[in-house]
């Protein structure tokens, strides 16, 4: 018969059992405060006992309690009926042999002294049972809290690393391009391109990186941009913001950025422009991305691509308060993002 139960059981049961005791030592302290000390010790030689056939019965006899099995069902029953009534009723009795109980009760007959102590018994396996259920409630819902967390936890580095070789994909696009065309600006693209890379390397893969880290790529982005077109490309790019340092998720702002690009101005023949303004005070962030595109508002629903639907996934992820509209005006594409950055959905549970 294997009993063998883990430290941390061991000691709910044992704080369970605590608990039982406190509760009848403050019903005899009420009751019988004159012998209130003798009868503090017979709770303490009872609730010994009490604790360890609880541990029995749902440790080991009821996880075997099963309908296809029932002659050995019933015989555990049998077996834990026999622990609880009469077990009991022998452990008083070793109790007033050694002289650590003391009988307050005598009782009339064998069968009288049995049902009491069996009624005790009931009473504990109840005590036991609805703590025990309650503990077991919560434990199984901080494992699915955790479970849901770590889930989450997956899915926004999986979107993470979707972002990065998407954006690292569109700009070697850009170089190739500059290299099949023999600019002059391909060595110098190379360059941007190795300031980028050394962002997304070493800067971009914690949690959380300054604003003003985030605006050097943006910036840098922008230039790498720049040197594929020539004076014909408008582009406007202003900040507003009130503290540099506050942090944010790193390449959370790039794909508005990529996408004004990839599916604007490369596909605008007449006077592309790209429009970006970034507000941050009193922690609300405001980015607006305007890009030219060729595109009327009645020719076409609005069609997201990988970089802003996953934008939109990683957002739900992370912060509770935030929006992100798109709309097609006329000859015009706008991208407006809102995020309450206070509302930052916490990721970590602290492992005890």
């Amino acid at each position: 018969m294997n009993l063998a139960i883990d430290k941390k059981q061991l000691r709910f049961y044992l704080w369970v059992g605590a608990a039982y005791l406190g509760l009848w030592l403050f019903v005899d302290l009420v009751t019988h405060t004159a012998q209130f000390p003798l009868w503090a010790v017979n709770e303490i030689w009872r609730a010994v006992y009490i604790a360890a056939a609880n541990i029995i019965f749902f440790e080991f006899t009821l996880p075997r309690i099963s309908r296809r099995k029932k002659l050995k069902s019933l015989a555990l029953l049998l077996g834990q009926f026999f622990l609880f009534s009469f077990g009991l009723y022998a452990w008083r009795a070793l109790g007033i042999q050694a002289g650590i109980h003391t009988s307050f009760i005598t009782y009339s007959t064998f069968s009288h002294g049995l049902g009491d102590q069996f009624g005790a018994s009931i009473f504990s396996v109840v005590f036991f049972g609805v703590i025990r259920h309650i503990y077991q409630y919560r434990k199984l819902k901080e494992a699915a809290q955790l479970l849901r967390i770590e889930k989450q936890e997956a899915e926004l580095n999986y979107l993470k690393s979707q972002t990065n070789p998407h954006f690292l994909f569109n700009t070697l696009n850009n170089i190739y391009a500059l290299a099949r065309d023999k600019s002059d600006l391909a060595p110098e693209s190379i360059l941007r391109l190795s300031k980028i890379l050394r962002y997304m390397l070493y800067e971009a893969g914690g949690t959380y990186i300054a604003l003003e880290q985030e605006l050097k790529l943006i910036s840098d982005y922008l230039a790498l941009e720049q040197l594929r077109y020539d004076a014909s490309l408008q582009l406007n790019f202003n900040y507003d913001v009130e503290d540099m340092k506050q942090s944010l998720p790193p390449l959370l702002l790039i794909p508005l950025v990529e996408n004004a690009f990839k599916h604007g101005v490369s596909e605008t023949r007449q006077r592309p422009f790209v429009d970006i303004h970034l507000s941050v005070n009193q922690r609300q962030l405001v980015f607006v991305v305007k890009n030219s595109t060729e595109v009327l508002p009645e020719e076409a629903p609005i069609k997201e691509h990988i970089g802003l639907s996953n934008l939109r996934r990683q957002l739900e992820l992370l912060y509770r308060d935030y929006s992100l509209s798109v709309q097609q005006g006329n000859c015009e594409f706008t991208a407006t993002l809102k995020i309450n950055l206070a509302s930052h959905v916490p990721h970590h549970l602290h492992h005890h």
